[in-house]
């Protein structure tokens, strides 16, 4: 039997509750729902994920403001509580929920772990933006049987890499989750992940997996250490490139913000050894970027950047194929 799916006309419904910050609607429709017989699963990850995405769509898009979005975010967040209050104790081991360290945006995560438990897992969720050394002191104080790990960006890998080892090194499993891995999770593995999963429901199936507690993974190739001194004048490169592109002051914080995240995903992509990460980063903040100075701050940047790291031949290759896999403006209008 096919199974049933959440319709299109209970998304509208939810986003238009999104919309108004309408808590009352949201936990109405949501519980609805699960009245209805959908599944914790259904409603979090087919109701409320979606949602998610299609708000950040929007905010990135500059029909919703900063503002609206953290309405809409609030308004899910409890939504989630609601849900969750229906979930009974659990009856398996004990997993460890975290966000990468500098990833404040929890509510993926969130979901990840009320589905988790919905299944019957004891879950610790740890929140947003875990440091690594604190990540594996909790995890020598309570031995879980795998950590589940969120990264949403793919700039942030640097830093999950870093969480990654200390899990490993507690002997802990990390069973990765989250677009910041790739869309097919290839940098999961290649910075010592066990496994990775595009969703809740896929983070159910792999701690259904038969395996040792002490199965971390095969052990991760050794990185290109070409990040490294990127990595140690990250600040300096940020300044750099502000300095250089001026932007009026109205748009001065958003466009720092944006340099930085440029910058990360640089180091990041050559971490991992594959330009594809700059690339689609690249690619998409460019539409951040360029609503705030034109196309031409964009090359500006990347100008800065490659003129700054010339000693670091490796780097600047990555840049240079990162610029030329993105459309120029002409190209788009035809």
């Amino acid at each position: 039997m096919t199974p049933r799916r959440i319709g299109p006309e209970a998304l509208a419904a939810y986003l238009d509750h999104l919309d108004a910050a309408d808590r009352a609607g949201a936990v109405e429709l949501a519980c609805s729902l699960l009245a209805d017989g959908f599944s914790i699963a259904d409603v979090l990850v087919d109701l409320v994920a979606v949602a998610q995405r299609e708000i950040g769509r929007r905010w990135l898009a500059g029909s919703w403001s900063v503002a609206q979005e953290h309405a809409a975010t609030h308004v899910s967040e409890q939504v989630v509580d609601a849900v969750s209050a229906t979930i009974g104790p659990p009856r398996r081991g004990h997993v460890v929920m975290a966000c990468v360290e500098g990833e404040w945006h929890a509510l993926a995560a969130r979901i990840v772990t009320e589905v988790v438990r919905a299944a019957g897992w004891r879950v610790t969720f740890l929140g947003a933006s875990v440091p690594a050394r604190h990540l594996v002191t909790y995890l020598h104080q309570t031995g879980p049987d795998a950590v589940l790990l969120s990264c949403v960006q793919p700039n942030r890998l640097v830093r999950a890499a870093r969480m990654v080892g200390a899990s490993r090194a507690a002997g802990v499993p990390v069973l990765a989750g989250g677009p910041g891995f790739g869309a097919d999770g290839r940098w999961a593995t290649t910075i010592g992940a066990a496994a990775w999963g595009a969703s809740a429901r896929d983070a159910v199936a792999l701690l259904d997996r038969p395996r040792s507690a002490a199965h971390t993974g095969a052990p991760p190739p050794p990185p290109d250490d070409s990040y490294v001194p990127v990595l140690y004048r990250r600040r300096e490169l940020v300044r750099l490139a502000l300095s250089t592109v001026d932007p009026p002051p109205e748009t001065a914080e958003d466009v720092a913000a944006g340099i930085a995240h440029l910058v990360d995903a640089l180091i990041a992509a050559v971490r991992v050894d594959d330009d594809r990460l700059l690339r689609d980063f690249v690619e998409w903040q460019e539409e951040a970027l360029t609503s705030r100075g034109g196309r031409a701050l964009l090359d500006e940047v990347l100008d800065t950047l490659e003129r700054a790291l010339t000693e670091h031949p490796r780097v600047v290759a990555r840049l240079r194929a990162a610029r030329e896999g993105v459309p120029d403006d002409s190209a788009r209008a035809d």
